[in-house]
């Protein structure tokens, strides 16, 4: 996956409410007894749910492979006057110096680990860097929305300044979906041509739930998107809300 170009507008592209996220976020933790002081954004991107935990008092640290996206991210940091640890590592082999209180990783990151072996992994970083009690929260897309809702599908947007393409290819049996994405931002009286290729895996509730259980992660809770509901079988994000019990 490459974020290189990407970055740069990935902010005007992603229609998301941030601080809907955050809230929602700090509801997890309350609803849960947790205060949580040191949190970790892992994947953070652009920095956007970061920067806001980081404006709601929590000490915070962002970890993405883009230098990119860090770039974007520290400039928001800078320009909020916030002091926000940014660290460039890919989530599969990250490393902090300490543990912090709180693991978050939002946006579908999860589902760009297309290796079980590696996503357990993951989840046994993470449960290293925890505190005991801390927390770890988590979203994925799930197989329905891949399967039904991007599917094979085609979509064409036009942003002003900015023409795309969005294809997907998604594969049953492997549960890999592919997402070829074509760019054309205008510069000047010309446009310049941008490339992407993502690529993610849907991963089923029970496979994330025995992940996390295998590394020594208990999970509390399963959310059907942004909510407190039982997910349903055309829920098309999941929220994981898991705990290092020692």
């Amino acid at each position: 996956m490459s974020y290189a170009d990407f970055a740069y507008i990935y902010d005007t592209l992603i229609d998301e409410d941030y601080d809907v996220w955050t809230n929602y976020i700090m509801q997890i933790f309350k609803q849960n007894n947790a205060s949580p002081k040191l949190v970790l954004d892992l994947a953070c991107g652009t920095g956007n749910i970061t920067t806001r935990l980081a404006k709601n008092g929590f000490d915070m640290i962002g970890i993405d492979a883009s230098t990119d996206m860090l770039s974007i991210a520290m400039q928001k940091s800078a320009d909020e006057n916030l002091d926000i640890r940014f660290i460039c590592q890919d989530m599969t082999d990250f490393e902090l110096y300490g543990t912090v209180d709180a693991v978050i990783c939002t946006l579908d990151s999860i589902n760009y680990i297309t290796n079980l072996k590696k996503l357990k992994k993951v989840f046994e970083l993470v449960k290293n860097y925890l505190n005991p009690n801390g927390l770890f929260i988590f979203d994925i897309n799930t197989e329905y929305k891949f399967s039904e809702i991007l599917g094979n599908n085609k979509y064409i947007f036009d942003e002003g300044d900015i023409f795309y393409t969005w294809e997907n290819e998604f594969n049953k049996k492997t549960k890999i979906c592919k997402l070829f994405l074509t760019f054309f931002i205008k510069n000047g009286v010309k446009y310049e041509r941008v490339d992407e290729t993502h690529t993610q895996r849907a991963y089923s509730k029970s496979e994330i739930s025995e992940s996390l259980q295998e590394v020594g992660l208990t999970v509390l809770d399963c959310f059907d998107c942004l909510s407190f509901n039982e997910p349903t079988s055309e829920s098309e994000r999941l929220f994981f809300v898991s705990k290092y019990l020692c």
